[in-house]
């Protein structure tokens, strides 16, 4: 029987959005049933938005251990429930102010509740306060489907805007601003608003930040990390990302750096701090970069 013609979420983009390989993917739709694709005009396989949503909760929890037989079998309510303490309790919409604006499409409301935040809060405590909060409320509704993932990209396109600019306006170290840092993700992590969070807090710290945005190559990030003298490289890895692909790739970059170069990893992976390796510092929220910078800076004194 032919597939049903639907118009989704390529598997490319579902890889994208979830950490989840396309291997896997087919694997699973053999194996449990799900997720269950249908068919695009060229035949190629399309996900509905609330399979993409699911699939974005099972790689959260499979990040922290769960197996995924057992998690396919749930419900997204069931799944959201099972997520994290301290969400909302299934079947209660996400509040946040932001959320509003974007289900309406009114960009300049968006952008209106933002700079005054910024105003309000100031750029350091815009990215270490309120930028996580919107972050985990906007991924919680869209994998809730509160939110179409077309207005989740919108929100991530205007918060960027909003700090760019502002960080535009902020005085830029020179070379000799130390700790120098050099920003990316690997080639597995698509996603870049927490290599944004830390550039400008590092920049308002006072130091030389370089980033490169996502998907390098760790041999193209040794070679920056030598051609930029840094001190640091710094990762980002959200929830989402595959374990295996977090540990292969930590141990490969601690391993290709010289020793006297630091790795800082941040984000909601839970993989840093539950393996501890030698020679990788984990930072699970943003405000451990400020704790970061001043131990460099005091061990560089001493």
């Amino acid at each position: 029987m032919r597939e049903e013609v639907i118009e989704g979420v390529p598997i490319a983009g579902v890889e994208q959005a979830t950490g989840i390989a396309r291997a896997t993917l087919r694997i699973w739709e053999r194996r449990y049933g799900f997720p269950q694709p249908g068919r695009d005009a060229r035949g190629e396989r399309t996900y509905p938005e609330d399979q993409v949503g699911k699939l974005r909760l099972i790689a959260d929890l499979m990040a922290r251990g769960y197996r995924p037989g057992r998690l396919v079998q749930l419900a997204p309510d069931e799944l959201a429930s099972l997520s994290a303490a301290g969400e909302p309790a299934a079947g209660t919409s996400v509040q946040d102010a932001v959320l509003a604006p974007l289900r309406e499409h009114d960009t300049a409301a968006v952008l209106r509740l933002l700079e005054e935040a910024v105003r309000k809060l100031g750029l350091a405590a815009f990215v270490t306060e309120r930028m996580p909060e919107m972050n985990v409320n906007v991924g919680l509704a869209w994998s809730r489907g509160e939110l179409q993932v077309y207005e989740e990209h919108l929100y991530s396109e205007l918060v960027q805007q909003v700090v760019r600019t502002h960080l535009a306006r902020t005085p830029v170290a020179d070379r000799v601003g130390r700790p120098r840092v050099l920003l990316a993700t690997l080639p597995q992590e698509m996603h870049t608003l927490g290599l944004l969070m830390a550039q400008a807090l590092l920049t308002l710290q006072g130091c030389a930040c370089t980033s490169l945005g996502a998907q390098v190559p760790v041999a193209q990030l040794v070679a920056a990390a030598s051609a930029f003298e840094a001190d640091v490289v710094g990762l980002s890895f959200t929830a989402s990302a595959n374990p295996a692909h977090v540990l292969r790739g930590l141990e490969q970059l601690r391993s290709a750096l010289p020793p006297e170069v630091g790795l800082w990893v941040g984000g909601a992976s839970p993989v840093p701090a539950r393996h501890r390796l030698a020679g990788v510092q984990p930072m699970p929220h943003i405000r451990d970069a400020l704790t970061a910078i001043a131990q460099w800076r005091q061990t560089a004194r001493d």
